[in-house]
């Protein structure tokens, strides 16, 4: 139980100092940023936001797949069921430098399997590739007819420097 007790009693400290329970569940920002999972790339950290201002949505190499879209598509219905226009929200791609997902290139069937295509289909996603994989995902997210106009753009983020790159502007 060491972790779970740590995190646990780090928690209580942040009910006592920083819990703030007047947040709204739509970001002030009206921004979701889509970013890996990797420790290194935390988007409230590296983009300095502050509780309650970004959404992000995490996954293996922070790519847009079949079921990111998915879950994109949702939360534009919880935004509109609450009367948000989801046009006025930012959909923020941000992929990084020294990427897990690399080592997994030589495994086409898992990858294939990640982004729901043929292996043949594989070269396209670019996955060793973060500058073109932001423009081959921005790509997907701008022609999603679903998401009604959201602004999309593109981040590498430099795992060595700390710093962001824009690749796809809004």
């Amino acid at each position: 139980m060491g972790v779970v007790k740590d995190l646990t009693e780090r928690n209580a400290q942040f009910a006592k100092t920083h819990f703030s329970p007047g947040l709204r569940m739509r970001p002030t920002l009206a921004t979701i940023v889509i970013c890996c999972v990797d420790t290194r790339v935390d988007p409230t950290v590296v983009l300095g936001a502050e509780q309650g201002e970004i959404m992000a949505i995490r996954n293996v190499g922070g790519r847009i797949t079949p079921h990111t879209l998915d879950e994109l598509i949702m939360l534009r219905q919880v935004s509109q069921s609450a009367g948000n226009d989801f046009s006025e929200w930012e959909l923020i791609i941000m992929q990084h430098t020294q990427c897990g997902i690399t080592r997994i290139q030589d495994h086409p069937e898992l990858l294939a399997s990640y982004f729901e295509i043929g292996e043949k289909d594989l070269p396209g996603t670019w996955v060793a590739d973060p500058q073109a994989a932001v423009v081959r995902d921005a790509a997907v997210l701008r022609g999603e007819t679903r998401l009604d106009g959201a602004r999309v753009s593109g981040l590498v983020y430099d795992v060595a420097t700390g710093l962001v790159e824009t690749i796809v502007h809004p």
